[in-house]
């Protein structure tokens, strides 16, 4: 079979690592990664490379995610979602435009505390685990990227569901991110729904259900295609041969392309060959792919 990518719009109750078992199952190939973990609770896009291309999930991986996400104000949970046991309930009174006066805070480059129910490591040991054993461990906090986040709606009562979008880097906690801003107004809040629309420019909405796999050969796509969001760079064959070969090259096409950017390296017959990138005279492979 041939190599490539499926985005498969995840249902929730799943694991992540539950439907790579069914791609498996389905396209009969063993090699089967994803690019970012979605919890059980959450659904949609979780991007499946298939085959020797699974060293290009990386590329995948560091592109903004976009979310959309309802979280209940003035109840705590124990792993910041709907999944948990129930810590507190505290009614909690604001009105919208008090939030709506927050989000700048939570935008941009940003420190958040990891929740317990994680797949992070402490001394070698999954959170989660630890959490599962009833330990709640120190977490350092770490940076992570905000690049927009926006309220869509504040439902009413003591206990408001808050509708709200935001597209952020690789390693970010939506959960996370709803219980400090229900912080910042005296409380806390825990996700009930999460549904992330894409990574970069692959949605949920061009992808196959869990339930289709059967047809899973009409929604492979191409590395060239799961890679859109980098550069591309078009060579001619003698150039694609030394590429093909992980050769650096200090002259010629591809010591044009940008510095310290991973591109797309294609040949002339519309595949993608490797990804390069430029370090300044010198153009090198990051990963080569088989011709």
């Amino acid at each position: 079979m041939s190599a490539g990518f499926l985005i498969v719009d995840k249902p929730a109750g799943l694991t992540s690592n539950a439907v790579v078992g069914e791609v498996k199952k389905a396209t009969g190939e063993k090699k089967v990664g994803h690019a970012g973990t979605l919890d059980p609770m959450a659904t949609g896009t979780l991007v499946m490379a298939i085959g020797n291309v699974t060293r290009l999930i990386r590329y995948i991986q560091d592109q903004p995610k976009e979310y959309l996400a309802t979280a209940l104000f003035g109840v705590a949970t124990d792993t910041l979602d709907a999944d948990g046991a129930v810590l507190s309930r505290e009614p909690m009174d604001f009105r919208p435009e008090d939030l709506e006066g927050l989000l700048s805070r939570f935008t941009g480059a940003i420190y958040q505390i990891p929740p317990m129910v994680s797949a992070l490591k402490k001394d070698g040991r999954r959170l989660h685990e630890l959490a599962r054993e009833g330990q709640v461990v120190e977490r350092d906090a770490r940076p992570v990227e905000v690049h927009q986040l926006e309220m869509i709606s504040v439902g009413p009562g003591p206990y408001p569901q808050v509708e709200f979008r935001v597209v952020c880097g690789k390693g970010t906690y939506v959960r996370s991110l709803a219980d400090d801003m229900a912080a910042a107004l005296g409380g806390h809040a825990h996700l009930t729904s999460l549904r992330r629309t894409r990574i970069g420019s692959l949605k949920a909405s061009g992808g196959v259900t869990v339930d289709d796999l059967h047809s899973w050969k009409e929604y492979l796509i191409t590395p060239l295609e799961a890679l859109s969001d980098l550069p591309k760079i078009t060579v001619g064959e003698e150039t694609a041969n030394a590429v093909s070969h992980g050769v650096p090259f200090v002259g010629g096409e591809l010591v044009s392309i940008p510095e310290a950017v991973s591109v797309r390296v294609v040949d002339s017959a519309g595949d993608l060959i490797a990804v390069y990138t430029r370090d300044g005279d010198q153009a090198r492979p990051e990963v080569v792919l088989p011709r």
